[in-house]
């Protein structure tokens, strides 16, 4: 089953409040506008690429200072109260989280440690805190993903 649809490229776009989504031959493609810091933001979902000698989804990030990419992304969670989508990609027990926020801002977390996702976080320092809270919404997703 893919990881993105129609419905999936919806219910994303309508949780970022998206100025626009376009398909493409091959992907979608989602603006997010935030007029307060003039920020523009344009998501492109893949939701079947080449990469390497496989295929899977992968998303790429594009802002006036930032070209971000994250491959074979697994999943992801929507969350209207903070206005953000977290996508989700595994690998031999690291994850990496690309946080695209309604406000056309984006965070990336890069190879971090599954097991900091479910620590006590006040035994880290605030560095690296910051990555497992936001990488926590998205623990659902792994735990999915290890019961196939």
């Amino acid at each position: 089953m893919p990881v993105f649809t129609k419905k999936d490229i919806d219910k994303i776009s309508d949780c970022l409040k998206a100025e626009s989504v376009r398909k493409e031959k091959d992907h979608f493609r989602i603006k997010v506008s935030a007029e307060e810091g003039r920020r523009i933001l344009i998501l492109e979902i893949y939701p079947e690429v080449t990469l390497g000698k496989g295929k899977g989804p992968m998303l790429v990030v594009y802002t006036s200072n930032a070209h971000l990419q994250l491959h074979s992304c697994s999943g992801y969670v929507t969350s209207e109260e903070l206005g953000e989508v977290t996508f989700v990609g595994e690998s031999s027990g690291k994850i990496s989280g690309l946080v695209v926020e309604r406000q056309a801002a984006c965070s990336l977390y890069a190879n971090v440690k599954q097991e900091l996702l479910s620590g006590d976080f006040t035994k880290f320092g605030v560095e690296v805190m910051l990555s497992g809270v936001a990488l926590s919404l998205a623990e659902e997703i792994i735990e999915k993903s290890k019961g196939k």
